[in-house]
């Protein structure tokens, strides 16, 4: 099982991702060198948006999707759920 995630920095821009352990990766981005260089910097951040997915191919297809979207569609998506 993969998830795509969206997470919220304390500088209110969006990070997206996809990781097999959701509560894993989101305490890396908060606490640890594993987080992504861009969220290190931008700490604490908070989950805001996840999606699950079969395989890693259908996560990585809909990550690039929702990184080209602006950001008040992305902000559209979280709403959503």
């Amino acid at each position: 099982m993969y998830f795509l995630y969206m997470v919220e920095c304390a500088d209110k821009t969006l990070y997206t991702g996809i990781t097999v352990d959701l509560e894993r990766r989101v305490s890396e981005h908060n606490s640890s060198k594993l987080g992504a260089k861009y969220t290190r910097v931008r700490r604490p951040v908070k989950l805001v948006y996840f999606k699950k997915f079969c395989s890693r191919s259908a996560a990585t297809k809909a990550e690039y999707q929702i990184k080209k979207l602006v950001r008040f569609k992305k902000m559209s998506l979280i709403n959503k759920k």
